[in-house]
């Protein structure tokens, strides 16, 4: 009789077999959402998934052989042996720690925006929403004497302020809610966020008039953000489209009295890591005309918003934003921005520093609410504190 070869072949199952649990176990990175996670490096994602796709052919691979092994067994009269149980194959989908909305593995729209479970920092925390400002800025003029179109709502007298000022900027958010739509997606993580933002100017060098806050607008919002990815041409991808009511005042009563309430639509793209494209559509709700203050302020700061952002490298980046009245008479404003990441990092490479020198030239209506029917060329400098 001849020699069987099925005990060596099913001795080699087994072996096989024990190493690509053993792979599984201690290399939790093969796993199809870290590599789907990897969405800021299209080549290493690729490499990822090409990984995953060969352990998971050589899992299957035991199953076959010893299939085979059975048949030989039969053509030389061998009694098959019975094929032995794999071990148990444990999968870690995606490391506790990795759940870092700080951690720059992932895009920086998945981070702010926290757009999967990776990149997810859970409900009710503290987040930055728009840069976190102090600053001095110089303008070309200064509204000494605020109106609107509305015979009651001009000042009495005009006040001697001071072109140079100090900003105070401060804005924050926190996640309400998420998984509304998406549920439990891996992939996708949809939610609910309220922000509030504030900007004050301060009349600090104007000692004779002690120093007065000239004007503060409030904005609170609730936002709605689900999260998308779509390959557009030229390797850019939409990121997520998203939904707002919001609410800005500048707390005065008449004849100072400004405020709107607009609901807006948004987007935002991306290409890599180095360009962002984020758009903005909205449509002012009605007030009757007792409580409107200021009622042609979307023919002056505008009905829509484009901004452009460049990394330039990991220490600088350089930002467009557009507003349009999207009317033929072109009002609106443009304003440039330079941001210079100051000092390293915080000692951790998935806690990047955010603190920034940022200087700002704007040009337009609407630099503060009681501005709206104005236009003015300002230019900030300062530091930032950024959440991205």
């Amino acid at each position: 009789m001849k020699p069987s070869i099925a005990p060596l072949l099913i001795a080699f199952s087994t072996l096989s077999t024990w190493a690509t649990a053993q792979n599984a176990i201690t290399n939790p990175a093969s796993d199809w959402q870290q590599c789907s996670a990897l969405s800021g490096d299209n080549d290493a994602r690729l490499r990822c998934y090409d990984q995953w796709a060969a352990q998971q052919a050589t899992a299957r691979a035991p199953r076959t052989e010893a299939a085979s092994a059975n048949n030989l067994a039969a053509d030389s009269g061998t009694p098959a042996a019975p094929a032995p149980q794999p071990p148990a194959v444990v999968i870690t989908m995606t490391a506790p720690e990795e759940h870092n909305c700080k951690n720059t593995r992932f895009s920086e729209l998945s981070r702010f925006w926290e757009l999967e479970t990776g990149s997810d920092c859970g409900t009710f925390g503290i987040r930055g929403y728009k840069p976190i400002s102090l600053s001095v800025i110089g303008a070309n003029s200064v509204n000494t004497q605020p109106d609107s179109s509305l015979a009651n709502h001009r000042a009495t007298s005009a006040t001697d302020y001071n072109t140079t000022e100090t900003r105070i900027s401060l804005s924050v958010r926190t996640k309400i809610a998420q998984g509304l739509l998406t549920q439990d997606q891996p992939l996708k993580r949809d939610s609910l966020w309220f922000g509030y933002s504030q900007q004050s100017n301060w009349q600090i060098f104007s000692g004779d008039l002690s120093r007065p806050f000239r004007t503060t607008d409030h904005e609170p919002e609730l936002i709605y953000i689900y999260p998308t990815d779509l390959n557009l041409p030229g390797g850019w991808r939409l990121r997520y489209t998203g939904l707002s009511l919001n609410h800005q005042s500048n707390g005065q009563p008449l004849p100072l009295s400004r405020s709107w309430n607009r609901a807006i639509v948004m987007a935002g793209l991306e290409q890599s890591s180095e360009f962002q494209v984020l758009g903005k559509l909205w449509y002012r709700l009605p007030e009757n005309e007792a409580s409107d203050d200021n009622p042609e302020i979307s023919d002056t700061i505008g009905r829509a918003e484009l901004t452009g952002l460049w990394n330039v490298d990991t220490q600088n980046t350089l930002g467009l934003t557009l507003r349009h009245s999207l009317r033929e008479q072109a009002n609106g404003s443009v304003k440039l921005e330079w941001l210079r990441r100051l000092g390293g990092s915080s000692g951790n490479s998935s806690q990047p520093n955010g603190l920034r020198f940022h200087t700002q030239l704007f040009s337009g209506y609407g630099d503060s609410l009681i501005d709206y029917n104005r236009r003015r060329t300002v230019l900030s400098v300062g530091l930032s504190l950024v959440d991205w």
